[in-house]
């Protein structure tokens, strides 16, 4: 097996996550023991035994603890990260947090206190990959750029 970076969600997973597909509404307190990838929205408090992904289309009012977690929407409660916790350029924090380490993209809100509990300071990045919807340039000015190298 390759020694490769794992670039996909589920490959980093590991384990066959549980999903909150967007559109859907959870109400009361989440437990799982693998990793929970969240598109909808959840009100209660959650436990997520691996990592956490919460995509821009994602809210959740309440307590949440978890391994690791990639935020890019909305949390309104508290967010406690074992280990690494990344926010996203799209993600809107008004709860405090602890995390074992934090890295937080340019654009991102966190209204909040935040503990770091590794000690180190928090990592500033700027997103490379564009959102979906969004295009790096028009798909006319794509092909008439590929008509030009023909």
């Amino acid at each position: 097996m390759s020694d490769a970076p794992k670039r996909r969600l589920v490959d980093q997973l590991g384990v066959s996550p549980t999903f909150v597909a967007e559109g859907s509404r959870f109400t009361g307190d989440v437990e799982t023991s693998g990793p929970l990838v969240v598109c909808g929205a959840i009100r209660g408090d959650g436990r997520v035994g691996g990592a956490l992904s919460m995509a821009a289309t994602s809210q959740w009012e309440g307590e949440i603890h978890a391994q690791a977690a990639v935020v890019a929407g909305r949390i309104s409660g508290k967010l406690v990260i074992e280990h690494k916790l990344e926010v996203g350029a799209s993600a809107v924090i008004h709860a405090d947090i602890v995390a074992g380490s934090i890295a937080v993209a340019k654009g991102a809100v966190i209204d909040g206190e935040v503990t770091i509990t590794s000690g180190q300071p928090i990592v500033r990045f700027e997103e490379k990959r564009h959102r979906a919807g969004q295009h790096a340039e028009p798909i006319s000015s794509q092909a008439d750029r590929r008509a030009r190298t023909a």
